[in-house]
């Protein structure tokens, strides 16, 4: 078992279409940004006025309108399925605390849960107790992953029972306080890395959102016992100020965690 760094270097984008060549795909599509500047406002607070201008000068939020995703961060999955390659025509994907939906449109296109057929039709399942509206090729589920009728509701829908590819953009609501925040989200992810382990095929993926600052013991101790490699991944869509990290466990091993 094998546990890597963060890799340096940027990945390619890739737009709605899942393609990491195609032409206007993702942040500049060939187009150049101008930036622009918001004032402040009197009843605006100045975090505000710089949180909209952040956003107005947002390369990936630009790209999104213009390509029609869900949100920015269908790019972070993009750009680290570029570079790894785990999402495949056919595959069964669960997505974790979904809502808007970016990352269960960039892996509907991926797996082809929308025009596949066949053996190479996939499938994605995607949970959130915020609500996903309709997508295509993705059946949603309305409901918080950590009730305790989450995880034989998700089964009952894949085929199999069971899935390929396990995604968590999950994170806890913030309190302000960086430790709590801290072990609120890293509690969320053992909960995914749990359920992962439980519906994963052998050779599966599990992504997982974390924060930087110290991956806990638990949930590293249950993945290199489950997975054959683990990495720390940070896609460029990921704001370089933010705290947010990604561990991707591959090459599941078909165990199951020790409680």
């Amino acid at each position: 078992m094998t546990v890597k760094k963060p890799a340096k270097g940027a990945a390619k984008g890739a737009g709605a279409s899942g393609s990491s060549s195609g032409q206007g795909s993702g942040p500049g599509g060939g187009q150049r940004q101008l930036r622009v500047r918001v004032k402040t406002a009197k009843k605006r607070k100045t975090s505000s006025t710089r949180w909209l201008e952040r956003q107005l000068n947002d390369p990936y939020v630009q790209a999104s309108k213009r390509e029609g995703m869900r949100s920015r961060a269908a790019y972070k999955l993009s750009e680290i399925d570029d570079k790894y390659k785990f999402l495949k025509p056919g595959q069964r994907v669960v997505d974790l605390g979904a809502a808007p939906g970016g990352w269960s449109q960039i892996a509907a296109d991926r797996v082809r849960s929308i025009v596949g057929a066949g053996a190479g039709r996939g499938q994605v399942v995607a949970i959130d107790y915020l609500g996903v509206e309709p997508l295509p090729g993705v059946e949603i589920v309305m409901l918080d992953f950590t009730d305790p009728t989450a995880e034989a509701k998700l089964k009952a829908l894949l085929r199999g029972g069971g899935a390929d590819v396990v995604l968590s953009d999950m994170a806890a609501p913030t309190v302000g306080h960086t430790r709590t925040d801290h072990l609120r989200i890293m509690g969320l992810a053992e909960q995914a890395a749990h359920f992962a382990c439980d519906v994963l095929a052998p050779g599966g993926v599990f992504l997982c959102k974390v924060f930087q600052g110290g991956t806990a013991r638990e949930l590293l101790d249950v993945l290199k016992r489950n997975f054959g490699t683990v990495r720390h991944v940070k896609p460029p869509a990921s704001r370089s100020d933010s705290a947010e990290l990604y561990v991707l466990a591959t090459e599941f091993r078909g165990e199951k965690p020790v409680e």
